[in-house]
């Protein structure tokens, strides 16, 4: 069982925090079919660059506010744009298009598929890389609470230039539309997916058109190409620099969406869309917006919309809503897969979860988690109630994030790559001291509302760490007491219980020790089916796992088997459909008539036995919310038996 870690079964929650990986291959899509490749490409554009593609709303008019841009240096509209460009070109294209999307565990993407990856070039699981993937959940479900507020905020108040008595609205039709988005999770996004594509292009095309209008409006801004005007830039401002690249890296948030949705479309997709039409509308955005700053000073306010033409304000005031709706659409269902993930690997008690779509396996709803998004954006958006404000508590998750995969991305490139050790630290190095220069200058906001995400993602670090400790303990204390498996079945053979027929199946975590349910129903009903299975559901390292792969059977004595189930961190832990697969394999039993036993466990507050007071009451919370195991392993109810048991802890 090294290759595999248990979920969170209903006896206990697993110990183990991830998985140990096993080897993947290289994954890739779309060659020799260009119809389905273009499918995937306008696909990728609709939901993984919604979040990067809105940034030029707010990404410049942010760093000529924190520059305190006067309108009469054009050199430092030249610098900043030139900063824009070159951090796009750095961290979005050699990051991640070129470098970080060579790594994928079996096609699948994000900071849980490079620890993975990780481990296995390691052959051990540290403390440090667990560490490092529990704060890279963390600090995504930070920027899942963010991305939402600060995308249609400032998309809405787009309006207040078309009709300037709308600027009271703002706030109550940000609340509406986002209320409206989060309700909408339960039906799903299959129905309205299959927009995001057109529209984003559209949004795009936009973009891009209106910053060629303007191009020309002064072409002192094409020297901003020159990396050099970024660096002269920094160079003359020194500390003062790093207020303005707080707000300079608003352009690339949303760029770690390319690695992280990697296993929905793929990575040649990915590349070309942002090849083709992504990177070379926002770079003429950019510079277009530039360009009108310099030659309109007064327009620094919010050069997106005022370059607009007048006839076409409105038009684009509902473009850029309809945009970043579909922004947070795609951060919303990433949330909810790295959830998903999240709970698989044992980080987290179970959580209810919903497949909204027949035929796309990666589109879920989860109600509580969705609730907690929403409850935590509505209070975003009354507590800042402008994106101006909310700027200075965007980026310091996203950065964070950016750093982590860089400094995996490093241990992969020398552990498993085998590259030169100067030729890892040449690429990695710049683009390491760049995103710490990012993430140190979004820490000098910390007081003005990047405590935000900081204390998100510190509260998410908490639970998970209070669970996995919480589980680890549970387990030490049920193993002091518990009846090895093949010494029960040996006292059976001796006490001959009454056998009834029928198949029972017992789920529990460790399948060399006889499951509390089995001892219960032996305890007090004095009772053995004739077929017993002892059932054991493991997550192992890769996304999905093949049905040949899915289980492992050992036949123990005449009424007792021992399954192994394995399934994907990112697939759904259906144990009636895993039991099947034993009847192709010669078990002769009708899962019609299975009876399914549970140990259904509470917890009681017990001083000095393990965990400190605090820790004690928030495991005990957390085991309350956990969803009930009969769905979670998709079980049918009216075969389900339960035994309570209660635990001191």
């Amino acid at each position: 069982m090294s290759e595999q870690s248990t979920s969170g079964v209903p006896e206990s929650a697993a110990s183990d925090s991830l998985p140990k990986p096993t080897a993947a291959p290289v994954h890739d899509e779309g060659h020799g079919q260009p119809q389905k490749l273009w499918k995937l490409v306008l696909g990728c554009i609709g939901v993984v660059y919604g979040d990067i593609g809105t940034s030029p709303l707010y990404a410049l008019r942010e760093s000529l506010h924190s520059a305190g841009w006067d309108g009469k240096a054009p050199e430092e509209v030249v610098g900043i744009v030139s900063l824009l460009l070159w951090t796009l070109v750095l961290i979005v294209t050699i990051k991640y298009v070129l470098l970080v999307m060579r790594a994928d565990n079996r096609g699948e993407g994000g900071t849980l598929s490079l620890v993975a990856l990780v481990q296995q070039a390691l052959k051990k699981r540290p403390g440090w890389l667990i560490a490092i993937g529990v704060v890279g959940i963390s600090l995504f479900f930070g920027d899942a609470m963010i991305t939402p507020a600060m995308s249609v905020l400032s998309a809405v108040e787009g309006m207040a230039l078309v009709a300037p008595s709308f600027s009271p609205y703002v706030v109550p039709a940000t609340l509406g539309i986002i209320i409206a988005l989060f309700l909408f999770q339960a039906q799903g996004t299959e129905r309205v997916a299959i927009l995001f594509g057109p529209i984003m292009v559209l949004w795009f095309l936009s973009m891009a058109a209106m910053g060629l209008m303007h191009l020309g409006d002064n072409s002192e801004i094409l020297v901003a190409l020159n990396p050099w005007h970024a660096l002269s830039f920094l160079a003359r401002h020194r500390l003062g620099s790093f207020f303005v690249l707080g707000s300079v890296f608003l352009a690339v948030t949303g760029g770690e969406a390319l690695y992280a949705d990697m296993g929905h479309f793929g990575r040649r997709p990915i590349r070309i869309a942002w090849a083709v039409l992504v990177f070379p509308a926002l770079a003429i955005s950019y510079l277009g917006q530039g360009s009108f700053v310099l030659n309109h000073p007064e327009a620094a306010i919010d050069p997106f919309f005022l370059m607009a033409p007048k006839a076409l304000l409105l038009p684009l005031v509902v473009l850029a809503t309809a945009a970043t709706v579909i922004a947070s659409q795609a951060v919303i269902s990433g949330a909810f897969s790295m959830m998903q993930q999240a709970v698989q690997m044992g980080l987290l008690p179970r959580l209810e979860i919903r497949h909204t779509s027949e035929t796309q396996h990666g589109q879920i709803y989860m109600p509580k988690v969705n609730i907690i998004l929403l409850i935590a954006v509505i209070c975003l958006v009354l507590a800042f109630e402008s994106s101006t404000r909310l700027a200075s508590a965007y980026g310091i998750a996203v950065t964070g994030d950016m750093v982590i995969t860089s400094i995996l991305s490093f241990v992969l490139f020398i552990r498993a790559w085998k590259w030169p050790l100067p030729v890892v630290i040449g690429i990695i190095a710049p683009i390491l001291a760049v995103e710490l220069m990012f993430l140190a200058a979004n820490m000098m906001k910390l007081i003005e509302g990047g405590y935000v995400p900081v204390m998100i993602a510190t509260s998410m670090c908490m639970l998970i760490w209070s669970w996995v400790r919480g589980t680890a303990h549970v387990k030490r204390k049920v193993s002091d007491s518990a009846i090895s498996l093949v010494k029960l079945i040996a006292m059976l053979g001796k006490s001959q219980p009454i056998c009834v027929p029928g198949t029972a199946v017992f789920l529990t975590q460790d399948p060399n020790i006889a499951p509390s349910a089995l001892l219960h129903n032996l305890k007090h009903n004095r009772v053995l089916h004739s077929q017993n299975f002892i059932v054991t559901v493991m997550v192992a390292n890769t996304p999905t796992v093949s049905d040949e792969k899915r289980i492992t059977m050992e036949r123990l004595s005449e009424n007792f088997l021992r399954v192994i189930m394995t399934f994907g961190y990112m697939e759904t832990p259906n144990v009636p459909r895993a039991l099947s697969l034993a009847r192709k394999r010669g078990e002769k039993f009708d899962i019609m008539t299975t009876s399914f036993f549970l140990n259904r466990r509470t917890f009681r507050s017990a001083r000095h036995q393990g965990l400190p007071f605090w820790q004690e009451k928030l495991f005990i919370g957390l085991s309350k919310s956990a969803a009930d195991a009969t769905a979670f392993y998709c079980l049918p109810s009216n075969r389900v038996v339960e035994m309570g048991q209660q635990m001191a802890i």
